[in-house]
């Protein structure tokens, strides 16, 4: 028998894993926090006119609360398949499967991070992502869209998010 794979929404997965879910944990990831630090050139912008996705980005001392899904048995190989087309579409995110803690207890799970070294990889204010966001279009929609659904299902799930609830609502004030 394997071990199940686990992975570790923070932002559309959370809303939209696009895989067979057996399970899903609230999860929280040290070490790391959930920002609007990569530049979206396929599913939520465009290469002339970038939007703004979440990635999470290492920090000290910071974490990042979200949702652990397991996969379904049997589902893994296609599940890897899937979250790689989708996520790894421009490499500016790393695989990586990191530590997790759930009320069930810890567990391992497969997670995107951004590269800071990649060329989409930015760090701009609140104001200008809020810009950024309210514009921008690409291949899976609105960037407005994808902030507003992961603030809303963050909200459903009791996961607080300050800067992405301040986002949220600034960028329905500039639309």
């Amino acid at each position: 028998m394997h071990e199940p794979l686990w992975v570790f929404g923070y932002g559309s997965l959370i809303w939209d894993p696009g895989f067979p879910v057996a399970e899903r944990r609230i999860a929280r990831l040290s070490g790391w926090h959930r920002s609007f630090c990569m530049r979206s050139i396929h599913h939520r912008g465009t290469v002339e006119h970038p939007g703004l996705v979440l990635a999470l980005d290492r920090a000290e001392g910071a974490s990042c609360t979200g949702v652990a899904f397991r996969v379904s048995p049997g589902e893994e190989a296609s599940t890897l398949f899937a979250l790689r087309e989708r996520e790894l579409i421009s490499s500016a995110y790393l695989e990586m499967t990191l530590p997790v803690a759930t009320d069930a207890g810890p567990l391992n799970a497969l997670s995107y991070v951004i590269d800071p070294g990649h060329v989409q990889y930015c760090h701009l204010d609140r104001e200008e992502q809020a810009r950024i966001i309210a514009t921008a279009t690409g291949g899976r929609g609105a960037n407005r869209d994808y902030l507003w659904s992961t603030a809303a299902h963050l909200a459903e799930l009791g996961i607080r998010d300050p800067d992405l609830d301040w986002l949220a609502e600034r960028v329905r004030r500039l639309t």
